[in-house]
């Protein structure tokens, strides 16, 4: 995994080189009306050859309904998109009701929305891709870099994905999700899996954004209930950079220095992952509660339940600070006077205790097996109001250690 990870990151670095010494873009109108035929009028089972150069484009490119369809460039540092400037369609590249859709070989930046998006399409492959904006960290860029929504066995792999208002990569309601071998840095989220059912994410390299990874489960949204997700074979490094979601967001809440966030999921495994230099917190598990926003959606369950936190890695640097911009962070200060590395806030309601108001044990979360680690329950069922908090909290592991077999259950993803 060390060697794929060298291997990646010298592409990335190789990439970016070649972007900043090669950045004159062609406008192309007649370039960009020629694609936007091919994108409707290309043949099912067909492919799209992209040319190689630097291109700008002032409006989306959008494709609906096909089937068995590629999308190719002549590689991430040769076939190079920006949609800066743009004026007509929020996003880059916009696919809707696609079934097998693959985009692969080409970097495509700073769309007005999000640079790449598909809804309800089936069979998705992203692969050897990049995704940017060259304005830097700014909250006027768009939310998401990769953006499947309502998809059915999603595949991203080999892909880099940089400064992005919300989340890198982001994969929402969908089934069948695999993330793998990407690397994903300077965003605010790197890797984020919201409301998704049956999902691995595995081998990536997420490095200086704001937190890692997000696992959340949200409401208000059609498909509820997210769960079965693996999370392994990740380095989750130096994740501090500022914050510069939109105002308001839900990403806009995360504390730099978070590794991963795991929020309001039902089964999720969280293993063989090493969590390095991440000043405020390196695992946490909450209720949707700890947001402190209000919901209505009368369905949906805000608790994490079945978490399993295992045999991962921490360390960190003696002297990192927490940051303190946020309440998690100052929470986090008053406790510990330091940085944390896994923080459960142990939140469930009556219809989930047994007899004796204990949690019954088809929720129960373990950490086992991950060094000598600073954990903190936050006991928030005994405490829901956050200003006792520091009287209830405790750092005992013991009542935690356990296993939750096949906890994810046999979902192997579709896509190879």
């Amino acid at each position: 995994m060390k060697h794929l990870f060298i291997l990646v990151l010298c592409v990335s670095v190789f990439s970016c080189k070649q972007n900043k010494e090669n950045n004159t873009f062609v406008v192309d109108e007649k370039l960009q009306k020629e694609l936007q035929e091919q994108f409707i009028l290309v043949e099912d089972g067909g492919t799209i050859e992209l040319p190689e150069g630097n291109y700008k484009f002032s409006k989306s490119l959008s494709m609906e309904g096909k089937k068995n369809i590629t999308i190719k460039g002549k590689g991430v540092d040769k076939t190079i998109f920006s949609f800066l400037g743009q004026i007509e369609g929020a996003e880059g590249m916009n696919f809707s009701n696609c079934n097998a859709i693959t985009l692969e070989n080409f970097t495509i930046q700073d769309a007005k929305g999000d640079n790449i998006k598909l809804k309800g399409c089936t069979d998705v492959v992203i692969r050897h891709m990049n995704s940017t904006w060259t304005t830097g960290a700014d909250s006027a860029n768009g939310n998401y870099g990769y953006y499947p929504v309502e998809c059915r066995n999603v595949l991203i792999e080999n892909s880099e994905v940089s400064y992005c208002a919300d989340a890198g990569v982001y994969v929402g309601q969908s089934y069948n999700v695999t993330v793998r071998n990407c690397v994903a840095h300077h965003n605010v989220c790197g890797i984020e899996i919201e409301n998704c059912i049956n999902v691995d994410v595995h081998d990536n390299l997420s490095h200086n954004n704001t937190g890692g990874f997000v696992i959340y489960d949200l409401p208000g949204i059609p498909m509820k209930n997210g769960r079965n997700c693996r999370v392994f074979n990740n380095i989750v490094r130096e994740n501090n950079f500022k914050n510069f979601a939109k105002p308001g967001s839900y990403v806009a809440d995360i504390p730099p220095g978070s590794g991963i966030i795991v929020m309001a999921y039902d089964s999720v495994e969280v293993f063989n992952n090493t969590f390095e230099n991440n000043k405020t917190l390196g695992c946490c598990a909450v209720s949707y509660y700890a947001t402190g926003r209000p919901f209505t959606d009368s369905i949906y369950t805000p608790y994490c339940t079945s978490i399993y936190i295992h045999d991962n890695i921490f360390k960190r640097k003696t002297m990192l600070i927490p940051d303190l911009s946020t309440n998690l962070g100052k929470l986090i200060v008053a406790m510990s006077k330091g940085p944390a590395d896994i923080i459960y806030d142990h939140n469930y309601n009556k219809a989930m205790s047994d007899g004796n108001g204990n949690l019954q044990a088809r929720y129960k979360s373990y950490f086992t097996n991950n060094g000598d680690i600073k954990f903190f329950n936050l006991n928030a069922y005994k405490s829901p109001v956050l200003e006792n908090v520091l009287k209830t909290y405790e750092s005992n592991l013991s009542s935690f250690q356990g296993s939750i077999p096949n906890i994810s259950g046999n979902h192997s993803p579709l896509k190879q």
